[in-house]
């Protein structure tokens, strides 16, 4: 982001992306719900490529064909578009390609090696949005709570697959997979931003390979279990 010092700091006394009271209802016709889309998509472009602080509304409504009053009936901010674009990119990624992990069967170590492979694929996708979400939370400290919230989710998804692990018998029992999911949820997430935002030179599949030994050694998982 290319915006100065005082940008930031007008920034953080205005923020507003503790989000309203209650959730936006969302439109009630094919038509409006393609036009939110349609914003929520032009946001993502602008965004990326202009940074947060410099974007402007009417660089999204004109990115989306659609005049600029018309904003205001989806969306009440620069903020909650964001949030919106955010809600969305996480979404996706919480659920990468479920076919490719279930395709695996039962194997516990191929589990966790295809979804390590569909969460830094999906990753790699959004890597531009994926800066910006860490330049953002810099400056704004009702952001960074929302984006620690959110985070919850990715732990919570993980914690129970480790949980359903310990009921087969096929994890430590003694692990607390809360903990470990936070942890290791961390490790991923942080060697996803090494390689696509600071640009290590990794591939995937040493990532895959690495992250996935790291994983099967912490819950103690034996190659031949099941």
């Amino acid at each position: 982001m290319s915006s100065s010092p005082e940008n930031a700091t007008r920034h953080r006394r205005s923020a507003g992306f503790a989000g309203p009271a209650t959730e936006r209802e969302l439109p009630t016709t094919p038509r409006g719900l393609r036009t939110r889309a349609n914003l929520i998509d032009a946001a993502r472009v602008v965004f990326e490529r202009d940074g947060f602080l410099d974007a402007r509304l009417v660089d999204i409504t004109t990115e989306a064909g659609i005049s600029a009053g018309s904003f205001y009936t989806y969306f009440d901010s620069k903020e909650e578009i964001f949030s919106a674009v955010q809600a969305e990119v996480e979404e996706e990624m919480l659920h990468p390609d479920v076919r490719a992990v279930d395709a695996v069967g039962d194997d516990p170590i191929a589990q966790v090696r295809a979804a390590n492979r569909a969460y830094l694929e999906s990753y790699e996708r959004y890597a531009p949005f994926m800066r910006l979400l860490e330049q953002v939370a810099s400056i704004d400290e009702d952001f960074r709570e929302q984006r620690r919230k959110r985070g919850e989710a990715f732990v919570q998804r993980n914690a129970r697959s480790i949980k359903q692990l310990q009921d087969r018998g096929v994890a430590g029992a003694d692990i607390d997979p809360q903990l470990a999911s936070y942890f290791l949820s961390g490790m991923v997430a942080r060697a996803a931003y090494s390689r696509f935002v600071l640009g290590e030179d990794w591939t995937i599949d040493q990532m895959v390979d690495s992250l996935t030994q790291l994983w099967v050694n912490a819950l103690q998982i034996s190659p031949s279990a099941d």
